[in-house]
């Protein structure tokens, strides 16, 4: 069963991104995920089986794109309004920050939602501690709040 979840999600993508579609493009994508989904669906998909949490954390995850997005504009305008400003106001710091979050995946989506916001750097992740480097001291203070922790934390129930 996971073969074929791994594969459909594969034929989607490929079929949405590559934008062809006639039948020699299609048989390439279905060769190329057949032979994709064959050598990494356990990369994809570790559990033994669907469970209701696995829905529950795509369904959180879906909604917290948006916001994710959301973020992504405002500190794109926050890093312009530094750049060009004529004093260009940039205060760079190396800051600490204490995660709650326990799971790798927890761990890592929240690294690459720092990374993914302008202004942001996750340098290193120690012992549930981040080392992030920070544009501005706004810019650390928006990530000291916690709010995309926690948001982070209700995708993986570790709240």
């Amino acid at each position: 069963m996971r073969y074929f979840i791994v594969f459909f999600i594969l034929l989607l993508h490929w079929i949405l991104w590559s934008g062809k579609f006639d039948a020699f493009h299609i048989s390439l994508g279905i060769i190329s995920c057949a032979l994709v989904t064959f050598m990494s669906h356990d990369l994809f998909l570790k559990r033994e089986k669907l469970s209701s949490r696995l829905l529950t954390e795509s369904i959180r995850f879906i909604k917290y794109v948006p916001w994710l997005l959301y973020q992504i504009v405002l500190s794109n305008i926050h890093v312009a309004s530094l750049v060009l400003s004529p004093k260009m106001p940039i205060d760079p710091k190396l800051i600490r920050y204490k995660t709650k979050l326990k799971s790798d995946i927890s761990l890592v989506t929240f690294a690459n939602s720092i990374t993914l916001t302008p202004g942001t750097i996750t340098a290193d992740i120690n012992d549930e501690e981040y080392v992030v480097h920070a544009l501005s001291r706004k810019v650390a203070d928006d990530l000291m709040t916690g709010e995309m922790e926690d948001k982070v934390a209700h995708i993986f129930e570790e709240e």
